[in-house]
């Protein structure tokens, strides 16, 4: 879909009330299910989730405030279980690293810790000889 396009649906799809925007979403689902060219790009684990908690709600007839303040909730809490995987992960890529820089050189000596850095030159001028 070209940006242009995209971008006229969301404005439109701004001002509708969410029951009106879950009516949108299943004609959407609708449409896909008939005419989609390709295949949605696969969606995350906790967005799966999310929508898979989404739509029993809405198969349940709960209210849409309801689901919106749910649904609020959960992404407020995917950002932070997105957070603690990326930085897993990057712990984990630390991790490796060190591990293969230690199997390709086992022998070798770790890295000096850096030097401490020279006290600046006092700034109280030297006291003069006695006389």
């Amino acid at each position: 879909m070209n940006p242009s396009l995209k971008d006229r649906i969301v404005r439109r799809l701004e001002a509708l009330p969410d029951d009106r925007g879950y009516q949108v979403l299943d004609y959407v689902e609708f449409l896909e299910s008939k005419y989609a060219e390709r295949q949605a790009p696969p969606a995350n684990v906790f967005t799966r989730f999310a929508e898979g908690v989404e739509d029993t709600m809405r198969a349940g007839r709960i209210s849409t405030s309801a689901i919106s303040q749910t649904m609020d909730l959960m992404n407020k809490a995917m950002g932070v279980l997105n957070g603690v995987t990326a930085a897993g992960m990057s712990v984990a890529s630390d991790l490796a690293t060190s591990a293969s820089q230690i199997t390709t050189n086992p022998l070798a000596k770790p890295p000096a810790p850096p030097a401490a850095p020279a006290p600046p030159p006092s700034a109280t001028p030297a006291t003069p000889p006695e006389p």
